[in-house]
């Protein structure tokens, strides 16, 4: 039987990619899920495709009616919904504020509501969709990457925190992703995602092996490990490389 089996679990941003791609694999452990979406004709598919229920509104702000939909107990969040905000300093601070927003403070809001409940009962699964860009930084896009920074903070912070309470945590950190937001991400993301982009479901498949190992970070692209390392190690040689790719990125007239 599966370990999900029965489990009450939330994805948000459960309208298609990465958060569909988890919603069929917890369906298919026989968990009961809810799935969220802004977009109310997407996750009402999904919801109709795995069984699951679907819960239309901001991922912010849904913990409470996810948990009366699951019988009052919700055992794993997924906070999956985000924002591929590209731009550079001179960006409208409203797409800051909007990265910032979804990107971290949604997942901030949603720990809130869970946490008094899982320390209460010694258990509680969270799991945040951040990026390759959370550890390391993304060409041509300063929102994305500085809130990706901030949820993996965010979810580094509730694991060493939390973690002898019961309650366990993972980040996923893919790289390229063949998904919307890979389209939206433009040229940037052509030239330094999609050559290596893998399908949503091997994300889902990452993320299930990482919670068997029980696996805070989740790489679904495990060179990802090399470049953080690299970063972490040498960061003026790693800067140099990534200021060569802006140029590259530059040269072909973004």
């Amino acid at each position: 039987m599966s370990q999900f089996q029965d489990a009450g679990v939330v994805v948000t941003g459960a309208g298609g990619g990465i958060g569909a791609a988890l919603a069929r694999r917890f369906a298919a452990g026989g968990a009961r899920v809810v799935v969220n979406d802004l977009d109310a004709r997407k996750v009402k598919a999904i919801a109709d495709e795995t069984g699951a229920t679907a819960v239309v509104g901001d991922a912010s702000a849904i913990v409470e009616e996810a948990r009366e939909v699951l019988g009052g107990k919700v055992d794993v969040y997924c906070a999956n919904a985000g924002l591929a905000s590209p731009g550079d300093p001179f960006a409208d601070e409203a797409v800051w504020a909007a990265a910032w927003d979804v990107n971290v403070m949604a997942h901030v809001r949603a720990a809130k509501a869970l946490l008094p409940d899982w320390l209460e009962r010694g258990s509680g699964r969270f799991v945040s969709t951040v990026s390759a860009a959370g550890l390391l930084t993304m060409v041509g896009a300063a929102p994305y990457s500085v809130s990706k920074h901030g949820a993996l903070a965010f979810a580094e912070w509730l694991s060493l925190t939390y973690r002898h309470r019961g309650v366990e945590v993972h980040a996923i950190c893919p790289q390229g992703v063949r998904t919307d937001m890979l389209t939206a991400a433009g040229s940037a993301g052509e030239l330094v995602l999609a050559p290596t982009a893998i399908e949503p479901e091997d994300v889902a498949d990452a993320l299930f092996d990482g919670i068997a190992a029980d696996r805070f970070l989740i790489l679904p692209h495990p060179e990802v490990a090399g470049y953080y390392q690299a970063r972490a190690g040498n960061p003026d040689r790693w800067l140099a490389g990534m200021n060569h790719l802006q140029q590259k990125w530059e040269e072909a007239g973004r």
